[in-house]
């Protein structure tokens, strides 16, 4: 039997949707962030990186490398292997002390990525309520998607920020029984906001417990970088937070921060926490370090929210069709599949500018976008210079322009 034939036929339907995905080879220049080289076909060449997650650029900061650097001299690499095997590395401890501490919750629990700590700490804490009903977004990330599936619980999807819709599933649910709201505080997609508040309202009225993903919030939001629930008031009344520490803080890892029971419930029953070794002390050093200054210092949020605005308003004025946000993410609506990588690409080869397409199933078919992240070091020049290659690409390819492409969504 051909295994590989079914392999390469699968790849194959990816290609003719136009949803293959193509990784760029790139190499990041420390201290000239958002600049990188990028190891294309035809060589070596310099590229402005207009899409990272790294949104304040703390992954060059240097009192995170420098925190990296002095822990992994004097503690080593690895971690040894999993906390219960290998005991918990110092610096681990520390940093859970300091997620505990941004969030106003009594624990934290830390995972090796964002993506688990919702694959395994959903599923962990709705099979430990019994007969636990789950009510999630309906825009929620594939991680929440696929922890509530693995919880093997009854689960009903809510549209989207609809808190009238939440509220008449909650009211035909039997009162007496557990159930967990699932939500982002921040959409990434979009880059719209969850009413936390009236959510909340709801959890306390029908007995509800909630469970937010703020992990393109925390750091860039609230006073201390908590996020879009300490901006608004709400980390209280939440009862779970989770977070990751890949974006916003510029390192490695997700965590979730809660009840001293709930967390030491999830730390006892989670596979994915208990099975998989643990982050390296340097590491985790290194998120602390990038925590700590930005509980501390507004710089990075104030010139990155100012970034963001000059984005958009740019962007608008040359009749481009930026869809509506009231936060960081800047999306440009283009609705084709094959005209979005043609666009992605012609951006890399012809201005040097790199910003990945982003296709089903991450957003709806015929949906298709450019999703762009300021950081706080894209200058007025680069922007200027981003609106001129757009342009450029858009009148190449044909797309519709400003209120036509976006009333044709």
């Amino acid at each position: 039997m051909n295994y590989n034939g079914f392999f390469a036929s699968a790849l194959d339907q990816l290609r003719e949707e136009r949803r293959y995905r193509v990784f760029a080879d790139l190499e990041r220049i420390a201290g000239r962030f958002p600049h990188a080289h990028w190891h294309s076909p035809q060589g070596k060449r310099e590229v402005v990186i207009w899409c990272s997650n790294d949104y304040l650029g703390m992954a060059q900061h240097p009192k995170v490398i420098g925190a990296m650097v002095e822990t992994a001299t004097r503690m080593g690499t690895g971690a040894g292997g999993t906390r219960n095997i290998a005991g918990t590395n110092h610096p681990l401890v520390e940093l859970e002390r300091e997620l505990a501490d941004l969030h106003g919750k009594p624990a934290a629990l830390l995972f090796t990525s964002g993506y688990v700590s919702n694959q395994t700490g959903i599923p962990t804490i709705a099979r430990l309520l019994p007969n636990c009903l789950i009510l999630s977004d309906a825009l929620n990330h594939n991680s929440m998607i696929e922890g509530v599936r693995q919880s093997g619980c009854d689960k009903q999807i809510w549209r989207h920020n609809d808190v009238g819709h939440l509220e008449e599933l909650l009211k035909a649910a039997d009162p007496a029984r557990p159930k967990v709201i699932a939500f982002e505080s921040l959409y990434s997609m979009d880059g719209d906001v969850a009413p936390v508040h009236a959510i909340c309202d709801l959890a306390e009225k029908y007995g509800a417990m909630t469970y937010v993903d703020e992990v393109h919030a925390v750091g860039m939001y609230g006073a201390r970088g908590g996020g879009i629930c300490e901006r608004e008031g709400a980390m209280d009344r939440v009862d779970v937070i989770e977070g990751t520490l890949a974006k916003a803080f510029g390192c490695l890892g997700g965590f979730i921060t809660g009840s001293t029971e709930m967390v030491d419930a999830v730390r006892s029953y989670a596979p994915g926490f208990i099975f998989t070794t643990a982050l390296p002390p340097a590491i985790c050093a290194a998120a602390t370090a990038a925590i700590k200054h930005l509980k501390t210092s507004n710089w990075e949020r104030e010139r990155h929210q100012d970034r963001a605005a000059r984005v958009k308003a740019v962007l608008n004025a040359a009749g481009l069709p930026v869809m509506p946000s009231t936060t960081h993410i800047v999306p440009v609506f283009v609705g084709n599949a094959e005209k979005v990588k043609a666009a992605s690409d012609m951006l890399m080869a012809d201005h040097g500018i790199y910003i990945q397409p982003i296709n089903y199933p991450t957003v709806p078919r015929n949906e298709e976008r450019l999703r762009i992240t300021p950081s706080p070091y894209h200058d007025d020049a680069l922007i200027d210079a981003l609106a001129e290659a757009l342009v450029d690409v858009w009148e190449r390819l044909e797309l519709p322009r400003g209120k036509q492409a976006l009333a044709a969504e």
